[in-house]
């Protein structure tokens, strides 16, 4: 599974001095430094060196300062990481490549280009804004077909956990979560129900959700 590459390149790109979160706007990784103005790194995993992963990164080199490409390496040493054209395409597209060996240990094997010209910046705009309102790091980078713990759901479970005690002024939810308004008339979940005039209540499914998401 690609998941299984996550942690050894998080901690990888942690060491370099980035704060990486999983899965942010289709990306597997998002980096973003401390450094003003701020750096913002993307990595793609696969289990193997492929024209896809390539393709994703093209894709990605839109939004990005910097663009990595990481998978397993070979045991045998017949991976597309030996092979030196893969290896110059990479050079070429400014791209860095990253080893992960089946103990965990990331090599360095093409180093990336810095800056890449971004062609996208409201697309860069919106992974930074991902990036900064996301708590912590939920979701595991690689996933795939399981739904993703956004900073919106994040907010919406927030909302769901102070009413789990019955209907609240907007306003008393609005304490714990700022966006509550927002997020209440927009129910995108169907997670709440208007009980009245400024006064929201939890659904079955709202109830449903909090039990799933909070184990």
């Amino acid at each position: 599974m690609e998941t299984s590459l996550y942690l050894p390149v998080k901690t990888f790109l942690e060491e370099a001095g980035y704060t990486v979160k999983g899965e942010i706007g289709g990306c597997d990784l998002v980096g973003v430094s401390e450094a003003d103005p701020s750096v913002l790194v993307v990595c793609e995993l696969k289990l193997s060196f492929n024209l896809e992963l390539i393709l994703q990164a093209v894709d990605r080199a839109s939004v990005a300062d910097e663009v990595w490409i990481a998978a397993r390496v070979s045991a045998k040493g017949r991976g597309r990481e030996s092979d030196r054209r893969y290896r110059d395409l990479c050079r070429r597209l400014g791209f860095g490549m990253l080893g992960v060996a089946d103990n965990g240990e990331v090599s360095v094997i093409v180093g990336s280009v810095v800056p890449m010209p971004r062609t996208n910046p409201k697309r860069r705009s919106r992974l930074m804004r991902e990036h900064q309102k996301r708590k912590g790091d939920p979701a595991i980078g690689g996933s795939t077909r399981t739904p993703l713990m956004t900073a919106y759901r994040q907010q919406a479970l927030g909302c769901a956990a102070v009413l789990a005690g019955g209907p609240l002024k907007v306003r008393e939810i609005r304490a714990s979560v700022p966006e509550a308004a927002k997020i209440l008339q927009g129910n995108v979940y169907g997670w709440f129900e208007r009980v009245e005039r400024g006064v929201y209540g939890l659904t079955p499914a709202g109830h449903e959700a909090l039990e799933r998401w909070q184990r």
